[in-house]
């Protein structure tokens, strides 16, 4: 499973760095997104196997619906 932030819908309210703090972050742009090790990591940059709920919350969580999951 990847997760990806829509950039130009995200309004940078920072629930999902709350609900999954090891995958999401606020970028310098004040936006959300995924975090670097998540993205670059050595697993291509699938969300690890103890993450995927708390990605999946996130995304329900979000109040723009900005994380867009892929399966």
């Amino acid at each position: 499973m990847k997760a990806y932030v829509k950039k130009d819908v995200c309004i940078g309210c920072g629930a999902c760095t709350v609900i999954a703090d090891h995958i999401f972050e606020i970028g310098e742009d004040g936006l959300a997104e995924t975090k670097v090790e998540i993205r670059d990591g050595a697993n291509n940059g699938s969300i690890p196997e103890e993450e995927i709920e708390n990605t999946k919350d996130a995304a329900e969580g979000c109040p723009v619906s900005a994380i867009e999951i892929e399966e």
